[in-house]
């Protein structure tokens, strides 16, 4: 168990997950450095957004947000929200990304990560029934309207039921 899965133990029941998913991803040094900040975070963490300002540390060569702060204010957060959403039960891992630069971002940018009781359910019920699966989550990081696209993310998450990666895990070691 990681030291942010331990603090994520004790700090959820102390100030709630939400609170903790927050505050403890805008304090922590991995998350800082993409200088991104999660602004809000919903109870059940179904919904998370993030800001992205345009500063000094993130601007590169051509005044423009770099693509690694782009990236990395994504990064992170639709598996450790899919992590506390399923439980202790699953497995969640990040499997592959892809990032996709649709216009140079010279303003502020934020994002959106939702997911609704309908996905998460079906997520349930395929792994149910197939052990182990996988999901394509695509971020868009957008002008503060919503309206323009600077760059897209698709994140393709690996999803297993957790006896069933563990036995996994073991045969592949014999």
């Amino acid at each position: 168990m990681s030291i942010y899965q331990k603090m994520t133990k004790i700090g959820s029941k102390l100030i709630g997950l939400d609170k903790l998913f927050k505050y403890g991803f805008n304090l922590s040094p991995m998350y800082r450095r993409s200088t991104a900040k999660i602004s809000s975070a919903s109870k059940d963490l179904y919904k998370i957004t993030i800001k992205l300002p345009i500063s000094y540390k993130n601007k590169n060569y051509v005044n423009s947000i770099f693509g690694g702060s782009m990236f990395s204010a994504i990064d992170p957060i639709p598996m450790v929200q899919l992590i506390n959403i399923l439980g202790d039960d699953y497995m969640v891992w990040d499997k592959s990304a892809e990032i996709f630069f649709k216009r140079p971002a010279r303003e502020d940018l934020f994002a959106d990560f939702e997911f609704t009781s309908t996905e998460v359910n079906d997520i349930k019920s395929r792994v149910a029934q197939h052990n182990e699966i996988e999901i394509i989550r695509v971020t868009k990081l957008t002008d503060k309207n919503r309206d323009k696209v600077f760059c897209e993310v698709h994140k393709t998450i690996y999803i297993a039921d957790k006896n069933f990666y563990k036995e996994k895990r073991k045969r592949r070691k014999q």
